[in-house]
């Protein structure tokens, strides 16, 4: 054997620690099984605090964005509902007062209603309750879209139903479509032609491109056309509100077919990706009223073979890490709450959905989400999903199945519209009103500090792990604290570690405390990339507590077979949770040794026949031991002594009976007189019989009722009916409260 096997194998590690137990004296910290905390939901991560952060819907954490707000004060605007760029500059449609605004060189103007226009007469306000549900109070801007020449055009919904075109930030009128009064979808063929989403009717209209003759291109059964997408096969494509149908127009012939009949009510956008793949959002939350009401908030398993699911595309991922967390759970029978997301088929009302249709209707759920899709654009052969209830931009890879949250807003309810700009994206948000630009890049750093994780009593804390993809230039740090109070602002915490990188597991280094609390900062050096988490673990150990017992009851069993048997009941627990085994013991009391009765017992109750022991009061102690998951070392005990049991398996004693001849009202008669005692229990029941007649008869006590161990009886017999002359024989039966039983005959001569 190698001096360096001595020195570093098995045998030298034993020794050193057996060494190190010895030289601590029992300080060593009485380790038990340690607990795993595991967060792996968002429902977990989001009791934390994200900044420059995004905790995706299936539990994971990255780096969001780079974002740069420009506009985050608009004048009496509640929703940006449209977002399009034209010419270097951006143009919001907005709600509730249908203002246009127009963002260049660092400036925003309103372009629509000019700023030198009348202010109209007897407007409403936005929520006049006077209004019927579901009609606008003022113009609101839903759809904008640019034509052919870069122009701006503009749905105006409200009293009056319009299309507006912008040249220069002058204003001309389109076409006015007839019947219609919202305009929520605008778009513009390959030949320029323009085409109108309206409702309340459903109907598409369609005019060339300088919106002469305009025309009802379909006129459909449903309340509103949500959406429209012109196809390369000189078809439109509409989604409609109400049954959620997805239709193929012939713009030719006025005639449509229904290409998708979707489970859920509303298509609230349609797209054409640049590979000419339709897709198609649809929700179950009612846009309409979502628009028109902006003050209210509101995975299967496996993966497609693709390069981009594995994780082979991107070349600046090469040379990255991936951490493991190892297995440390039982199997569940439980599903666990993020192991799919819902996919089409699940109640409606709860998720949305993209769907990718084929020119044959073929469709293929793509991607779906518990949130409200709202608006629908693509960069780089990616969808962007903008979406309602927690205002997150979603992307999506159509051929892999990945999805990200790769943006979420903190003070927004909606992200309601997205224009792409080559690398950069456009967001319009709702509640409250904001314009935002996202860059190509992530984050440079990010943090997330999660909740207080609670061991239930003071813990050493051990090593943190995460299962994480880290890409090269990217790197993830954690740092900790700890306290007994569950106040993440008290005081008294410890102060934040340093923050170390994690490339493996990594113990904490915070005090002994009931709470804990980490913190991951996320870094990105060229922002190219992002470390993506999708679960944490953090181990923690509670030295060594005794077991407690709670209670100890015994009972005497009544049933006939189990007759001066004793049923002994326990319950204790352990804030270990260690597997706790019992030894029950006895002593009669006034004595000071325990018997031993059984030991090693792992239920939580034990029969004892009491006919072993003499009579007398006892008491029952029972001890609860965790050495079964703990060392000889480091094992520990807790016990609890019982209420005095009475252990009575002898009769009552019944004294000698004395007879006497009285005279009462009722003639002469015989008295017996005779005295019950018992040692240990109260008397409960004396009956007697005359010449072994089976027909037994009740008495009571000379004070009427049965208390004490000492009870005096008189008994009258009538002579003429029971006692005529001759021998006979009184039998007693007396039972104590404990059912012992006790027989006792004397024998009677009545002289004639």
């Amino acid at each position: 054997m190698s001096d360096r096997f001595r020195s570093n194998g098995p045998l030298f590690y034993i020794l050193s620690l057996l060494l190190l137990i010895s030289l601590s004296g029992g300080s060593v910290c009485r380790a038990v099984n340690s607990k795993i905390t595991r967060q792996s939901t968002s429902t977990d991560l989001l009791k934390g605090e994200a900044e420059k952060l995004v905790i995706g819907s299936r539990g994971t954490i990255q780096l969001g964005r780079s974002a740069e707000v420009l506009v985050e004060e608009f004048e009496d605007v509640w929703s940006i509902n449209s977002v399009v760029a034209s010419g270097g500059a951006i143009y919001a449609g907005t709600s509730p007062n249908g203002g246009i605004y127009k963002y260049s060189l660092d400036k925003l103007t309103k372009i629509y209603p000019a700023e030198s226009a009348d202010e109209p007469e007897d407007v409403d306000e936005p929520n006049d309750p006077n209004t019927p549900e579901g009609e606008l109070s003022n113009e609101h801007i839903f759809a904008m879209a640019t034509d052919l020449a870069g122009r701006v055009l503009a749905g105006i919904s409200g009293a009056e139903c319009k299309l507006l075109r912008f040249e220069a930030d002058k204003m001309e009128l389109v076409f006015e479509p007839n019947g219609a009064k919202y305009i929520f979808a605008i778009d513009i063929d390959a030949g320029g032609n323009i085409y109108l989403g309206t409702g309340p009717e459903g109907k598409v209209y369609g005019s060339d491109a300088f919106g002469k003759e305009p025309q009802v291109v379909y006129d459909s059964l449903d309340k509103n056309i949500l959406s429209l997408a012109s196809g390369s096969d000189n078809f439109i494509y509409a989604g409609s509100d109400g049954r959620g149908l997805v239709y193929k127009i012939d713009p030719r012939t006025k005639e449509a077919t229904v290409l998708y009949d979707s489970e859920q009510p509303e298509i609230a956008t349609l797209l054409f990706r640049k590979n000419g793949d339709l897709c198609a959002g649809a929700t179950a939350a009612n846009i309409v009223q979502t628009q028109t009401q902006f003050a209210a908030k509101l995975p299967t398993k496996g993966r497609p073979d693709t390069p981009a699911a594995n994780g082979k595309e991107p070349d600046k991922n090469e040379g990255g890490r991936k951490l493991n967390i190892p297995n440390m759970e039982k199997p569940d029978a439980k599903a666990r709450a993020n192991a799919a997301p819902i996919r089409k088929g699940d109640a409606a009302g709860k998720a949305s959905h993209i769907y990718r249709i084929s020119d044959e209707g073929f469709v293929t759920d793509t991607f779906s989400e518990q949130a409200v899709f709202l608006s629908l654009a693509e960069q780089e052969g990616k969808l962007l999903v903008g979406t309602g209830n927690n205002a997150q931009l979603f992307t999506v890879d159509p051929d892999s199945e990945v999805d990200a949250v790769v943006y979420e807003d903190e003070q927004a309810v909606q992200i309601t519209a997205i224009a792409v700009v080559e690398d950069e994206v456009y967001l319009g948000t709702a509640n409250p009103a904001k314009l935002i630009r996202l860059s190509k890049d992530y984050a440079p750093e990010g943090t997330y500090t999660s909740d207080l994780i609670d061991a239930g009593q003071p813990a050493k804390w051990g090593k943190l792990q995460i299962e994480a993809d880290i890409p090269k230039g990217c790197k993830v740090l954690v740092s900790s604290r700890s306290g007994n109070v569950q106040d993440v602002n008290d005081p008294t915490f410890s102060q934040w570690t340093d923050a170390v990188e994690i490339t493996e597991p990594v113990q904490l280094q915070c005090p002994l405390g009931r709470f804990c609390q980490y913190k991951l900062v996320l870094k990105s050096e060229s922002g190219e990339a992002t470390p993506v988490i999708r679960e944490v673990a953090v181990a923690s150990t509670v030295p060594n507590q005794a077991p407690r017992v709670k209670s100890v009851d015994v009972a005497r069993l009544a049933a006939p077979s189990k007759e001066g048997s004793f049923k002994i009941t326990y319950k204790a627990d352990d804030d270990n949770d260690d597997t706790l085994v019992y030894r029950v013991d006895f002593r009669k009391i006034g004595r000071t040794s325990w018997i031993e009765l059984e030991d090693e017992v792992t239920a939580d109750n034990l029969e004892w026949d009491g006919r072993t022991v003499e009579d007398g009061r006892y008491e029952i102690r029972v001890t609860a031991s965790d050495h079964k998951s703990n060392s000889t070392a480091m094992k520990l005990e807790g016990s609890r002594i019982s209420e005095p049991v009475v252990v009575d398996n002898t009769g009552p004693v019944i004294g000698e009976i004395q007879m006497k001849s009285l005279v009462d009202a009722d003639g002469p008669c015989k008295v017996f007189e005779f005295a019950v005692s018992d040692l240990l229990s109260a008397i409960g029941r004396v009956e007697y019989t005359i010449d072994s007649n089976t027909d037994w008869t009740g008495t009571v006590p000379n004070d009427l009722v049965y208390d004490t161990t000492d009870e005096n009886f008189s008994i009258k017999v009538d002579p003429k009916e029971d006692l005529p002359p001759g021998d006979h024989v009184l039998t007693i039966k007396a039972s104590d409260a404990t059912g012992n039983i006790t027989y006792k005959t004397f024998d009677v001569t009545i002289k004639p």
